[in-house]
């Protein structure tokens, strides 16, 4: 890998866009090297994952915007494309993952945090979608995303105006879930992550599986996606020791992800 590291800590894969001179903006290599990553996780052995980038300046600036100026319309749309799969496959993959945002989330930046289960960031973040005034609209997942999380009125705000908000702006309006000091900001991720992972894995996962679903259907679809993965944690062995501990008055000795 050339872009992007991954590090393993105990339960926790650490997944690191490292292009730090290009404020680690997103180019093809860089996108098909995440995906790649992505495609090797050990989902055996990791049960969380932390995204953030190399550097304090920055967690993605936006995607390359000297490999984008001479694209044609159809090279635009396999662009648009190529961004939106890898960051579809960030946000259905099995296991949650933390964005640890840490300085500049601009254009693929925040879409590509957005595309993570929870966003956390440093003190020193800044969010936007500034593509319009590049002549061009969000590409990957931008206009979609940010109005989910943040509200169809704000979301159209930021695009339209191409307004960047920092970090208390971004907590204010829900597209980070904390603020932290850029010296805590993995600290707490991994904090996060580890807390995620001692709970059990198959329960996480089908957690994650049914917010997501459920979100694009209606109500009486989505409480059946609830009930199917609610049920199908009685399968497990890791729901038997869960209630069991309970009853016992004990701590859980350690879910297993069977």
């Amino acid at each position: 890998m050339e872009f992007v590291t991954y590090e393993q800590e105990g339960f926790v894969g650490i997944v690191t866009i490292n292009r730090p001179k290009a404020l680690n903006a997103l180019n093809s290599k860089v996108l098909e090297e995440i995906d790649e990553v992505f495609s090797n996780v050990n989902l055996e052995e990791t049960r969380a994952l932390i995204l953030t980038g190399a550097g304090e300046k920055s967690f993605v600036a936006g995607a390359d915007i000297g490999e984008m100026s001479t694209l044609t319309k159809e090279q635009g749309e396999a662009f648009g494309k190529k961004g939106n799969d890898v960051f579809r496959k960030i946000e259905t993959f099995p296991i949650p993952v933390i964005a640890a945002v840490n300085g500049f989330a601009l254009g693929g930046g925040c879409e590509i945090s957005m595309s993570c289960d929870i966003r956390i960031c440093s003190e020193n973040a800044v969010f936007g979608q500034p593509e319009v005034g590049l002549g061009i609209t969000p590409g990957f997942g931008g206009t979609q995303r940010l109005a989910r999380i943040v509200g169809v009125g704000k979301a159209k705000e930021m695009i339209y105006a191409a307004t960047n908000i920092k970090a208390d702006e971004a907590y204010r309006i829900g597209l980070v879930n904390a603020v932290y000091p850029q010296t805590e900001l993995m600290e707490m991720a991994k904090k996060l992550a580890n807390k995620i992972s001692k709970n059990a894995p198959i329960a996480v996962r089908a957690c994650k599986k049914a917010i997501n679903e459920g979100l694009d259907v209606d109500m009486d679809k989505a409480i059946v996606i609830e009930e199917k993965a609610f049920g199908s944690c009685f399968e497990s062995e890791d729901q038997r020791e869960g209630m069991n501990a309970f009853l016992e008055k004990r701590k859980v000795e350690g879910f297993k992800n069977r």
